[in-house]
């Protein structure tokens, strides 16, 4: 890389590529970065050059196919319960040790309300056939964490990433209808499938970015080409597969001090049991919103259900779309019986490892040297 080539995401070029790289190439794509290409008007050549030049500055943090991990491992958002001087070393080992546990997250809220005391939330996927729950005691004595509380999906009505897209997304602004909420479901996978989707998964090195990049992927899988790209189309069609993506470094600064976002808010409304599908379809479908789920929070979180993630530079700005998500769902005449913004402080993300094999191994280790 030369230093005469743009690496921030606000540069023109980058911008127009990266709001198409970011989300917008779904599913399981043959020639992804011609794809790219196509969709943001910019030539191959230079979209192939800036993305490798993104990535190797860290302003692009992963290039990677992602997977739709709830149906292919147990998984859950994780709030913990922490004594405050265990937050940063528990905190470290779930980011450095646990490969299970992908977003990790210190949170506060701007006054103590009902749930403020779990000040540690995760992201946690284990393989289908393993439970949370023995993974999340073995945390709690390598941590010293004093509760957890396991909040699986039962629904995604928003997962997209987009940063730079929505920083022109003005508060309100929303789809024409009602988000489809995809529900969460376990697919057995074959011994091929599993070689298959280990080798598409694995995030690409900067020489990998370019033309016909699943060729090696495939001699890694130990399949044909032809085979390789079976059986991803049969994983995309068996609702595995989730999009083609450049992720930013959203969380921490530029090389130069540039952000591409500085508050992270995680929201929370409670309302009427039965109307989790209705809510949820008229939060989902506001466009500023990365994630959005149905997760039952329980008596520690005030009964709510439905929850979401929205990113911005400025904390007055991100509260005018939770303003206008609130007025909507009012207008809808969808009762909320509470609501809160859980603010993100301290923050790493991961993919989370989902592999059977690495779980049981990574399970004996860590029982083997757990604190007495």
């Amino acid at each position: 890389m030369t230093s005469a080539i743009p690496v921030e995401h606000n540069d023109p070029v980058n911008a127009q590529i990266l709001a198409i790289s970011e989300d917008k190439i779904q599913g399981f794509v043959r020639e992804p970065f011609e794809e790219i290409a196509r969709l943001s008007g910019v030539a191959l050549d230079v979209v192939v050059e800036r993305i490798r030049a993104m990535l190797e500055a860290g302003t692009i943090r992963r290039v990677r196919q992602t997977l739709i991990a709830p149906n292919l491992a147990h998984g859950a958002l994780v709030a913990w319960r922490v004594a405050e001087e265990k937050l940063n070393s528990a905190f470290d080992f779930m980011f450095q040790q646990d490969p299970f546990s992908g977003h990790v997250v210190v949170r506060s809220t701007d006054q103590q309300t009902k749930g403020s005391e779990y000040r540690l939330w995760t992201t946690l996927k284990v393989p289908v056939g393993t439970s949370m729950d023995e993974h999340c005691e073995v945390l709690m004595k390598h941590t010293g964490c004093e509760k957890y509380k396991l909040m699986p999906a039962k629904g995604i009505f928003a997962l997209g990433v987009g940063h730079v897209r929505r920083k022109a997304v003005e508060p309100g602004d929303r789809i024409e209808m009602p988000a489809q909420m995809m529900p969460v479901q376990s697919i057995n996978l074959s011994d091929l499938d599993w070689k298959v989707l280990l080798a598409l998964k694995r995030e690409f090195e900067v020489s990998e970015i370019g033309s016909h990049p699943w060729v090696a992927r495939a001699a890694e899988a130990g399949v044909s080409v032809d085979e390789f790209f079976a059986t991803a189309e049969s994983l995309q069609q068996r609702k595995v597969i989730g999009r083609f993506s450049t992720f930013l470094e959203h969380v921490k600064p530029s090389q130069t001090g540039v952000r591409v976002t500085r508050f992270n808010a995680l929201f929370h409304w409670a309302v009427p049991a039965g109307r989790e599908v209705e809510a949820g379809g008229e939060v989902g479908r506001h466009e500023v919103l990365t994630h959005c789920y149905w997760r039952e929070g329980g008596p520690d979180f005030n009964n709510v259900n439905i929850m979401s993630v929205a990113h911005g530079t400025e904390k007055d700005r991100v509260l005018l779309h939770k303003a206008a998500i609130d007025a909507h769902l009012a207008a809808c005449g969808i009762p909320v019986a509470y609501t809160n913004v859980f603010w993100g402080g301290r923050s790493e993300i991961k993919p989370s490892e989902i592999s059977p094999v690495i779980h049981k191994e990574w399970m004996a280790r860590m029982r083997a040297s757990a604190p007495a």
